[in-house]
């Protein structure tokens, strides 16, 4: 455990992460709950999402505008969020008002009022949100490839789907939430100008009772992939490419983040350069390493006129496949740099650091050091991620497309 670190896991499952940044006057919490919207009920795709708003709508003894006064009278910066596995809850206020902060979300997390005469506001609110999807092709677009890349769940939009969110009632709230809001699994991680004891005794004054079902697991279904079109009459065309890569306990992971990053790591990278800038192909593109425990991708993306589609793909697709070519020093050095100023930057935000605590142990049932990550981007040479693509090279894409015609992938 790097020094400043402190980790208890209390006997109920809940594991406790503590970073002392004495540098800084704030403090953030990350609380990560494995209740994601894997785990809506197939006639309910929506509801992990309409619980996140839900769930801070009163909570013990107070209601929901009594428990809205309580937490901005902490100064409580906050949001709720569900994601593919955990639903997420993040706070960050002065650092002394961290311990009264976790007495409140002990009832939010416990004792939530759900209360039934406003599930029909947020169902609403639910509604137009995906309705809002319509609007933004570049988003329909990923959220297609997502769908047709992950094996199933780990494919699911968080928005769900209409008939899932019109079928909803609020007792399925309650029960997904008595079903899923358990200690087995959970993650509190807290970074900032804070003391472990106090902490430590506060959660386990408030949450050491808490109690709840095993954690759920999730069975992932054969992934679609292959090649899709939305047909819609639009003047641009969007472009999204997915394929293969490893995930983030892999040991060639930096050298799959060097790869991404000599693609898509700025101005000065191939994507960048080549595709948009020298052929003047598409007004955006970028792309992105992503994973989950097991299964892990490059995502790309690009956005062009109707006119260049067919041409603005091809160029990608060759430069993806070009890195087998190898890569130069100075683009390992850039790609370095880029990823160094990442880490710096989490160095210095208590929120970034909670975060990465929390991912940390989610993924490595560890807390990895600022150094350790700097050693494995500091290792990066051409030749490693020379290597590393040759082991996975990119191809066997997933291609969705987005416009009014059809491309072709060659």
């Amino acid at each position: 455990m790097p020094q400043d670190v402190y980790q208890h896991t209390f006997p109920n499952g809940l594991t406790l992460l503590v970073e002392r940044m004495e540098h800084v006057r704030s403090a953030a919490f990350n609380f990560l709950v494995p209740a994601g919207c894997c785990f809506d009920p197939p006639d309910r795709l929506g509801l992990g999402s309409i619980l996140a708003d839900m769930i801070t709508r009163g909570a013990g003894s107070r209601d929901s505008l009594e428990l809205s006064l309580a937490l901005d009278n902490l100064g409580l910066d906050r949001s709720e969020s569900v994601g593919q596995l955990t639903m997420s809850f993040w706070g960050s206020t002065l650092a002394r008002n961290i311990l009264p902060a976790l007495e409140i979300y002990a009832d939010i997390l416990r004792k939530p009022h759900l209360p039934e005469d406003e599930v029909d506001a947020v169902k609403a609110l639910a509604l137009q949100d995906l309705q809002a999807l319509e609007d933004d092709p570049p988003q329909k677009a990923l959220g297609e490839l997502k769908r047709r890349f992950w094996p199933m769940p780990l494919g699911r939009d968080r928005r769900g789907d209409v008939a899932g969110i019109e079928a909803l009632q609020p007792a399925d709230l309650r029960k997904q939430f008595e079903r899923y809001f358990t200690p087995q699994g959970a993650i509190l991680s807290i970074a900032g100008n804070v003391e472990w004891q106090p902490i430590k005794d506060q959660v386990e004054q408030h949450f050491s009772s808490w109690q709840g079902r095993p954690e759920p697991t999730v069975l992932l279904q054969p992934p679609l992939r292959g090649i899709a079109h939305i047909e819609k009459d639009t003047t641009q065309t969007q472009i999204g490419i997915a394929y293969e890569s490893v995930p983030y306990t892999d040991a060639e992971y930096y050298a799959a983040r060097g790869a991404v990053q000599v693609l898509s790591g700025g101005m000065g990278a191939r994507l960048f350069t080549e595709v948009r800038e020298k052929h003047g192909l598409c007004y955006s593109i970028w792309a992105r390493h992503g994973a989950f425990k097991g299964p892990a991708a490059v995502t790309v993306y690009a956005g062009t006129t109707n006119q260049r589609a067919q041409e603005t793909l091809d160029k990608t697709v060759f430069e993806l496949k070009r890195l087998i070519e190898g890569v130069t020093d100075e683009e390992v050095q850039r790609a370095q740099a880029g990823l160094k100023s990442a880490v710096i930057m989490q160095e210095e935000s208590t929120s970034a650091r909670a975060g990465a605590l929390a991912s940390d142990w989610y993924y490595f049932g560890r807390v990895r050091s600022l150094e350790e990550v700097q050693s494995g981007i500091d290792s990066l040479t051409p030749a490693m991620i020379l290597e590393h693509v040759k082991k996975h090279p990119p191809g066997d894409f997933t291609l969705v497309t987005l416009g009014p015609k059809a491309l072709t992938l060659g």
